[in-house]
Parts: structure tokens; sequence; C-alpha cells
């Protein structure tokens, strides 16, 4: 049957509006400046999901003068007409998308990236930035009221920055969500060692200078990498189950340990294995230097830093993290309770361990301690905000929390539980809501009251 003059007009505009609508959902639009972080707007960045950073790095302690030159590989999940990267006070010289020049804006910490042509979602894409200038370390409440980020040393640099400081050094999608893996070279002066995660690939001098290549094979959050600097001794070796190790002490802290770091690290990482299933790393160690001032430790992904000799137990806390924090990541940083109230408790676990106290023990002895108008109840565990979310009741109710756990469904459930958690979630990210799912999961019970009651209600709980 023939169509009308009409018909056939009718059904080209149909067509014409159809194609119109197409066209306008499939054109390239600009990625996020943030990935969605309550705490953190505008960390990490949306259009795109991090794959690989490849860092070269220069630092000069005379001056305090880094420069740099970073190509991040990444996929972008949508058609992307432009897209942000994360980077704090530096100053950027040229950008290259694919190999070409890229016209770039900025604005506060975020460099906003317009290729030549618009990126295809799901296609791979190289960006690589080249910048300098002397990196700034931040401060304020959020990390015990200390700086932390890149801070100089007498003889280098010690880095350490989390939560929010990764971007303080190199551009990038500045959020533990968006993980990727790593290669990092640092240049320093001769009788300088840069230190970084994963395994040492190489050392080679070139004029005055000496490069280090690290590899981190394994997806790293951004927060958990590092570029230390100073003059160090190292020792290397293998645990008894015979994961690598490197132990780089700086020897002006040679006379004042009073633990044998080298030692706790090799045990630690072992036991945690037995209890929280398989090293997920390539090589375990620690970073030992002289920054006092600084503090406070950090879970760096495969070896730790310390900016002073720290306790065993401390060495114990940070050794968890590889698990809880490093492998397992948070999805947004209000569910910090699962990387430090898991490290936390694990302290207790050592302890029990090592048949010094038992964790029910150590459990009542912070309960009691504090009573019942301390500010310490008054924090949300599940979601502490911002300034607080490095609270002790963060780390300490958070473990107060597991251990109520562990007592409500039984040490069986509660040791397949923790092994089950971090194997189901490897190298990747999690939320509180997760973790309360498998725990329901593995143990057969329904625990909405223990863990609103514990996570997310203020005040003393009722025992």
């Amino acid at each position: 049957m023939a169509l009308s003059r009409s018909a056939r007009l009718g059904a080209l505009a149909t067509a014409a509006a159809s194609f119109l609508v197409i066209a306008a959902s499939s054109a390239p639009t600009p990625g996020a400046d943030g990935i969605g972080d309550s705490y953190f707007p505008q960390l990490g960045n949306g259009g795109y999901d991090a794959r690989h950073y490849d860092l070269d790095v220069a630092y000069n302690p005379d001056t305090d003068r880094l420069d740099g030159r970073t190509t991040l590989t990444a996929r972008a999940t949508q058609r992307l007409s432009s897209f942000d990267l994360d980077l704090q006070k530096l100053d950027v010289t040229k950008v290259e998308v694919n190999g070409r020049r890229a016209e770039f804006t900025r604005e506060g910490d975020e460099i906003r990236v317009t290729p030549r042509g618009a990126l295809p979602k799901g296609r791979t894409f190289t960006v690589t930035v080249t910048y300098g200038g002397v990196p700034q370390p931040l401060g304020g409440p959020i990390v015990f009221g200390s700086d932390y980020g890149w801070m100089k040393t007498a003889d280098g640099v010690f880095v350490a920055c989390e939560p929010n400081a990764a971007s303080t050094w190199f551009p990038s999608s500045d959020h533990p969500a968006d993980k990727a893996t790593y290669d990092i070279r640092i240049k320093a002066p001769k009788g300088l060692t840069g230190i970084s995660n994963g395994r040492l690939i190489s050392t080679r001098d070139k004029g005055d200078t000496t490069v280090t290549h690290w590899r981190e094979s394994k997806p790293m959050a951004t927060y958990l990498a590092t570029a230390t600097i100073g003059k160090f001794d190292v020792k290397t070796g293998r645990t008894p189950a015979g994961t690598p190790v490197y132990v780089a002490i700086d020897p002006v802290l040679a006379n004042s340990n009073t633990v044998d770091v080298y030692a706790v690290t090799a045990e630690a990482t072992d036991y945690w294995s037995q209890i929280f299933g398989p090293y997920p790393f390539e090589e375990t160690g620690a970073i030992v230097d002289d920054m006092p001032q600084a503090g406070f430790s950090l879970e760096v992904q495969s070896k730790p830093a310390y900016s002073a000799v720290r306790s065993e137990s401390t060495i114990v806390h940070e050794l968890a993290h590889q698990w809880f924090g490093d492998s397992v990541s948070v999805e947004r940083w209000k569910d910090i309770w699962l990387n430090e109230g898991f490290a936390t408790y694990a302290q207790w676990l050592w302890s029990e361990h090592k048949g010094i106290r038992s964790a029910h023990d150590s459990f009542r002895a912070g309960y009691d301690a504090r009573p019942a108008d301390a500010a310490f109840w008054q924090i949300k565990v599940a979601d502490p905000q911002r300034d607080t979310m490095f609270a002790s009741a963060v780390y300490q109710r958070g473990a107060m929390t597991l251990q109520m756990l562990r007592e409500r469904i039984g040490d069986t459930a509660f040791f397949k539980l923790l092994p089950a958690w971090t194997k189901l979630h490897k190298h990747g990210n999690a939320n509180t809501g997760d973790f309360i799912r498998l725990a329901e999961r593995i143990s057969g019970r329904q625990l909405d009251d223990l863990f609103q009651t514990w996570l997310f209600t203020t005040g003393k709980p009722t025992l």
C-alpha cells in the first residue's frame, strides 16, 4: 500500500527527530570535576577510569624543587569533550593527550584538559602532564593537626598523603575509588635513596644523580603512593613464609631503635596472612624516616612509612592496613572506619596472639575508661565527618564494633568473615553496607541492631 504525501512527510519528520535525539545523547560532554565524595567534593574526577600512572619525578633537596612528568593511562567511561585532573599548587607547562598537544585551563586545584578531538566512550587514552615547582604540605585538623603530604626533611623528603595530598606532587584522579597501577621513577642527588611502592626494578646513576625505578603492579589508591627520599640503611630478605621484605631506616635513628622493625614486619606479615588471607602485594616492608614532627605513620602500599621509630603495636596496625585500606579500599571517605577500625582491632588481635591481653579485655578497657558524657561517644563512626574522620572514636569504637560482632556470631564465623571480606573485595573498593551484608550472610544472623547501635548511633551503648 502506498503512503500518502502527508504520511511520508510525517515519517520523515519522526526519523529526523529520532536522529537528533540519538545525536544529542552521543554528543561529547565534559567529565565531572569530582567523584562524588561528600567530604572532598572535588577529589577524583568523572568521565574516565584511571588504569596506570607512569611517574617521573626529579627532586632537589637544596631548593626543594620538584620537576615531574606524569603519564596517566585511562579508559573513558563516557564520550569526553574534556576531563579534569587534580593538582595542587604546582605549575603546569604542557599537557598532551595521546601524544598530541592539548589545551588546558586551571581553576584552583582542578586542571581541565581539552583534547583536540572527543574521546570515545570505552576507549583507552593517555594524558601526559609536565609540571614543576615547590610542593607544599597540607595542614589543618584532618590528620591529627599535623602537616601531611610532601614534607621536607633534613636530607630529603617524607611523603605520606592520606587523605588528599597525593595531588600535591603529581596530577591524578586523587580519590581511593579510582585505583590504578604505577611505575614510579625518582631522580635524586647521589648519596640519597628514592623509595616508593611495590618492587625495585632498577637503580642507575646518571651524572650526579641516582634514578630508582619502582613498580606497583597491583591497583593502588593515590594517597598510598610515596616518593620518600633520604639517606637510608636498607635491609632486604624474605619472611619465613617467603614474602620479599624491603626495610629502609634513616641512619640517624640507628641508636634509637626500641623495636626490630624488620623482624616485626616479617613476623606480622606472615601472621596476618594466616588471619586475613594471603598477603595481597608483591613485597612487604617499611620506610622509617627521621621526621618526628609529622607525628604519624601511614600504611603506604607494600611498605608502611613511619615518621620516626614506632612501637610494635603501630607496626602491626600499619601492616594490617595492607588488607584493610590498601587492598580493600573505601568507596567514599565516610567509610574510613573500615580501614582504621579494622587496623586497630588487629592491634588487639596481636596482643591476644602474644598472650598479653585478650581482645575482649582490650575492648573493656576502652569502654570502661570513657564515661557516657565523653565526646568520644558523640561521633557517628559510620559517617564521622571530614574534620573528625581520624578521631579516636573511628579507630577505637570501630574496633569495639568488631569485638561485639565477634562475640555475637562466634569465633568460627568471625574468623571466616575476615578473609572472606579481603578476598571478595581484593584490590577493589567497598562500603559499610557491603560488610554488613557479608557478615549476615556468613553468620546466618540478622545484625541490623548491632551495627545500628555501634556504627550509626551516637552515645555510649549499653552492654
